[in-house]
């Protein structure tokens, strides 16, 4: 991940490629969705594809959508019998509403949350559902931690702002009711999640987290990264497996 003209940018590559965790974990997820045949979903942050794919794979007429260029290059070439589109959530329009927005491990990157809510109100139709899990309130907070207490002793106490949104699910709940959906069901729980190899830890922090350290001089973002990762051993390696200190926020909310 990168910050290009204050805009993230994803190695599409790398995530495919060492967290396929994202999608294989959001398995759950679209059984809760249940899409149905001929029904009209829309895969919002659909990242590379995966699931995307397996909601079209239950009947249901899906449409893939990511404000990444990388993503939904990586979507098209994974999946060229699929529709993906590229756009910002937030400012989606479209003619013929959808029967279900569904949304996995994506709307904690989407910092207009309340726009984003809007807009998928405004693409549903009236009793269609929103299925959605994002990262909660305290999701990796120790991993986070770790990183600003490092780039800050590099970087004179200077912290970039973290680019997520971990909402409370009391307060994702009324987000989500101001907006015209009627949640049905909200769940918050811990999900610690093994990270691929030897070096899960260092792999993730450059897909998730690279932002915290581009500011740092060339020369200092490798040492950076290692000592946090140090800081983190004793806590998230356990047993020749690095872990991730994850808690989902899984909600299901229906337009009203």
């Amino acid at each position: 991940m990168m910050v290009m003209a204050g805009k993230l940018t994803w190695d599409a590559e790398l995530y495919e490629a060492r967290h396929g965790f994202v999608w294989e974990l959001g398995a759950g997820l679209v059984d809760l969705l249940d899409p149905k045949p001929g029904e009209r979903i829309l895969d919002l942050g659909c990242g590379p594809g995966q699931l995307t794919n397996t909601i079209a794979g239950r009947g249901a007429a899906v449409m893939g959508l990511d404000s990444s260029p990388a993503m939904i290059g990586q979507a098209r070439q994974n999946f060229p019998e699929l529709s993906f589109i590229l756009e910002d959530a937030a400012a989606m329009e479209f003619d013929e509403p959808f029967d279900a927005v569904f949304s996995n491990a994506a709307l904690h990157w989407m910092l207009d949350a309340e726009g984003v809510a809007r807009a998928i109100t405004r693409v549903l139709r009236r009793g269609g559902r929103f299925v959605a899990e994002l990262g909660g309130k305290r999701n990796i907070r120790t991993i986070v931690t770790a990183i600003e207490d490092t780039v800050a002793r590099y970087a004179a106490g200077a912290i970039p702002l973290a680019r997520t949104y971990f909402p409370a699910l009391g307060e994702y709940s009324a987000l989500l009711e101001g907006c015209g959906l009627e949640v049905r069901t909200a769940q918050l729980f811990d999900r610690p999640t093994a990270l691929e190899g030897t070096d899960g830890m260092a792999n993730w922090i450059r897909q998730f987290k690279w932002y915290y350290f581009e500011g740092l001089p060339a020369q200092q973002r490798k040492q950076a990264l290692e000592e946090t990762v140090d800081e983190l051993r004793p806590a998230l390696y356990r047993d020749g497996q690095w872990i991730a200190d994850y808690r989902r926020l899984r909600v299901m909310a229906v337009k009203e």
